[in-house]
Formats: C-alpha cells, sequence, structure tokens
C-alpha cells in the first residue's frame, strides 16, 4: 500500500489558506481546492445542537417557499395615521428598538425633521428638546409594525405610505414614499426645504398616486423586480429600471386622476431614480413576513439597522431581536466627505438583501459599481459567495449574467456559522452630523455576533 502510494501519481487536495496551493501551482501540480472556513467563533456547539434538530430541514423548506412563493402587489397609497393608526407623538424608526440617548446624528435629524413636519414643534432646538425629555413621546421600531422605512426610515403620522399586499399568503406591508437625493429626511436633513417636500408629499403627490392605484387597480411588484433585474437594477442601491417600469404602468392614471397635478407628480418621480426603492422594499417586507413563526426555522427573515446597531430577526425565534454594532460601510464618499464624516449603517433597506436582491443580486448590476465601489468582478463574486449561506434560488428573480440563475435567498444562520461568511449589503452612507445628509454609498458586513447569539437561542430551544 505505501509503496504504491510513493510510485503513483500524487493526487492533492489543499483546504483553507492558499500558500501551499499557490506553490504547486508554480510546479504545475494538478490539485483539487475546497474552500473551507472555520466557522464563526464560539459557535461550534450551538451549531451542533441546531443541526441535530429533527425540525430543522423542513422548518426551513416551508420557510423559505412561503418567501420566494410571496406575490406582492402595490395595492394603496395611505397616510400613515390610517394605514398604521399612527398617532401624533408617535414615531416609527429603522432598525432594533432604541431610545433618544442612543440615536445616531442621522436618526436623531430625523427625528427633529418630523416634530417639525407634525407642528409638534416650531424650531429644530425645540424640536430636541422634547425629543430628549421624552415627553409625550414614543419610538418604535417600523418591524413592529409591518412596516419598513429607508435609513433613518422615520414614519409620522401624516405621511403617506406605500401599501403592498400579498395575494398568495394574504399579509400586508407598508414603506413611505421615498423623497429623493441630496438633502432628506431619511439621510438625517431637517431644513426648510426637507420639511416642505415632505408637506406637499403628504398634500399632493400621496392623494394623486392614490387616485391613480384606483383606476389602474394592482400593481405586480414581483413582475416588475423580475423585469428590472434583467434590466440592469440589483433593487438597493440601483431602482432606475424599476422606477422607469413603475411610471409606465401608472402614468395614464395619473393624467386621469389628477390632470392639474400630473406634471409635478410625474416630473417628481421621474427626476428620481430611486422612487421605486420604498415599494420594492415593502414587497420584500411582505415577502419576509410569510417565512415568520416556522418553528425550528433558522432562516433570517430581518435585517435591519438604526445606525447604532444591526439586528436580525430569526423565523423561529419570533419577533425577538439579535444584535451586534453597526459597521461603517467602506465605499465611496461624495464631494469633500470621508470615512471621518460617516455614521454607522443605518437603514431597514436590507430587507431587500433578506429577500435575494441588493448585494445579493450585485452579479445583475454590473453599473452598480460605479456607486458604491469596485469593479465587475466584484459583484460577480458578491452574488456567488451569498449561495454558500442561502437555502434557495428565487424562481422569479434571475440574473442573465449568471445564466439566468435565480438570486440566491433565504438567508440560514447555520450556514452563516459554519461557513464564516457574512451577507453582502450594498448601501447609501448618511452623515454622522445631524442634518448633513448622505455623504456616500458602499458596502458593509453585519456584525457576527448577531447571528451567532441568534444560534444559541435556537440551541436553546
Amino acid at each position: 500500500m505505501t509503496l504504491s502510494m510513493l510510485n503513483g501519481e500524487p493526487r492533492v487536495i489543499t483546504v483553507g489558506a492558499e500558500l501551499l496551493g499557490e506553490a504547486l501551482d508554480r510546479q504545475a501540480v494538478p490539485r483539487r481546492a475546497v474552500d473551507w472556513r472555520p466557522p464563526l467563533p464560539g459557535a461550534s456547539s450551538a451549531l451542533a445542537a441546531v443541526l441535530a434538530d429533527p425540525r430543522r430541514a423542513r422548518a426551513n423548506e416551508v420557510a423559505v417557499g412561503r418567501l420566494t412563493s410571496a406575490r406582492p402587489r402595490l395595492v394603496g397609497v395611505r397616510p400613515a395615521s390610517e394605514a398604521l393608526g399612527l398617532e401624533k407623538g408617535t414615531f416609527f424608526h429603522a432598525g432594533p428598538p432604541i431610545d433618544w440617548e442612543r440615536a445616531s446624528g442621522p436618526m436623531r435629524g430625523a427625528l427633529i425633521g418630523a416634530m417639525l413636519v407634525e407642528g409638534l414643534a416650531t424650531s429644530p432646538e425645540e424640536a430636541e428638546a422634547r425629543l430628549a425629555s421624552g415627553d409625550g413621546i414614543t419610538l418604535d421600531p417600523c418591524h413592529h409594525h409591518r412596516t419598513v422605512g429607508p435609513m433613518a426610515g422615520v414614519v409620522s403620522p401624516s405621511m403617506w405610505m406605500l401599501e403592498v399586499a400579498d395575494a398568495e399568503h394574504g399579509g400586508t406591508a407598508y414603506c413611505s414614499l421615498n423623497e429623493g437625493l441630496g438633502k432628506v429626511l431619511r439621510y438625517g436633513a431637517y431644513g426648510p426645504e426637507v420639511v416642505d417636500r415632505l408637506r406637499w408629499m403628504g398634500e399632493v403627490l400621496g392623494p394623486v398616486l392614490a387616485a391613480a392605484l384606483e383606476r389602474t387597480g394592482p400593481v405586480d411588484l414581483r413582475n416588475l423586480i423580475a423585469q428590472a433585474l434583467q434590466m440592469g437594477d440589483e433593487l438597493h442601491n440601483r431602482n432606475r429600471a424599476a422606477t422607469s417600469l413603475l411610471l409606465r404602468e401608472i402614468a395614464p392614471a395619473v393624467v386621469e386622476a389628477a390632470p392639474d397635478r400630473a406634471a409635478e407628480v410625474l416630473r417628481f418621480v421621474n427626476g428620481n431614480d430611486h422612487f421605486f426603492l420604498n415599494a420594492g422594499m415593502a414587497a420584500a417586507k411582505v415577502s419576509a413576513d410569510a417565512a415568520r413563526n416556522v418553528p425550528g426555522s433558522s432562516l433570517v427573515v430581518a435585517m435591519a439597522r438604526n445606525g447604532t446597531e444591526f439586528g436580525i430577526q430569526v423565523s423561529g425565534l419570533g419577533d425577538r431581536w439579535f444584535t451586534g454594532p453597526a459597521g461603517v460601510p467602506d465605499g465611496l464618499y461624495l464631494g469633500g466627505y470621508g470615512p471621518d464624516d460617516a455614521n454607522p449603517d443605518i437603514g431597514d433597506s436590507t430587507i431587500t438583501e433578506t429577500t435575494g436582491l441588493g448585494g445579493f443580486a450585485m452579479a445583475a448590476s454590473p453599473a452598480i459599481v460605479r456607486f458604491v465601489g469596485g469593479d465587475v468582478s466584484d459583484a460577480v463574486a458578491a452574488t456567488t459567495s451569498m449561495y454558500e449561506i442561502t437555502l434557495a434560488e428565487h424562481p422569479a428573480y434571475q440574473i442573465p449574467g449568471l445564466g439566468f440563475r435565480g438570486t440566491p435567498v433565504g438567508i440560514d444562520v447555520t450556514l452563516v456559522a459554519r461557513t464564516g461568511l457574512l451577507p453582502v449589503v450594498n448601501t447609501g452612507i448618511a452623515g454622522r452630523v445631524a442634518g448633513t445628509g448622505q455623504v456616500g454609498a458602499g458596502l458593509v458586513s453585519p456584525p457576527a455576533e448577531a447571528f451567532t447569539a441568534a444560534l444559541e437561542a435556537l440551541a436553546a430551544g
């Protein structure tokens, strides 16, 4: 046996560090490389317990099946006071629960702006003082109310909400209307132009869109997203195709519903390539919610950031949050801004990655690298790596450049722990000082401890 091994041609397998593999390559020695990484630190015992759970495989099959079979449709536009029962003095926000004391600059700025919009203060100083005292003020995560919000994600009663219904499973989700880029509330700006724009959105944009949707009937968002992926969007930081498709669907009805205001409404939507983002987020939210509360499932159903913490929720663990510190994105900066101006990651828009879009679909959107940094090969590598931590490929959301392979969907806590790979997220970057607005865009990784904490909770039963 030993002699035959010594006399025969060796078959070489390399695992882990590539130093030996590279040396063999230089000598033209054939080898098989195994892409192996150690599990996340401290996760081994909990991982073994969860993998041994007899419910897990079937539970994950059910949960991811619900997520991928959801059929989100845009069915209406309504004020938050009506759609969500939101009362003055109550504000929803992005990410896990947080209070004023721990809130970041952009979160504080957005709350100050919402106070001004609602007439609860007459100046930023008065708004800040009242928020700090907590007098008559309630803060609660959007996710606790079937809602998502980009960046700071602040929702107040007078804001109009996109209403998205799941025609397959019956759920409903909401997201505010997109303000556009520049100095906007979601990035923590609260100047007069921000307040005036939000009031116009409440008085004109929301009612006109609502009237238009009454004429068109439900808009199939699953279909629009599938088309947009094949037109170069990844549906988080690039929504140009999706916005154009949505505008094409509703424009005639806008003209019919409000001929005297149609031009300003259509001009506003047309001038905002991110207008579809909020509809896509609500579509992702209602899809992920369909997969909630499956006992034994290790499927991630929410990833969200409040500018201080990054949190996840898992199907088999109810509404519990598992958190870690939010990281500062690595990317491209606008104008004279740099990393020192950046706030840690913020927003509910990671619901797109949770459902197989955004960073998970970057291979469909080569142009996205001009916005978040890197090159086309980085975008392809980001998507292909995510197949290692997901349970399925989306049957409708397909990537032309990968032979129309479905996007990786259904993040599994056990696969994250086993591979050490963390979800890829592409995101905007908010200025850390309240009132600054957007300072850039880039990529960010969630904190590993959020996934290990969820894994330990699953192991504890």
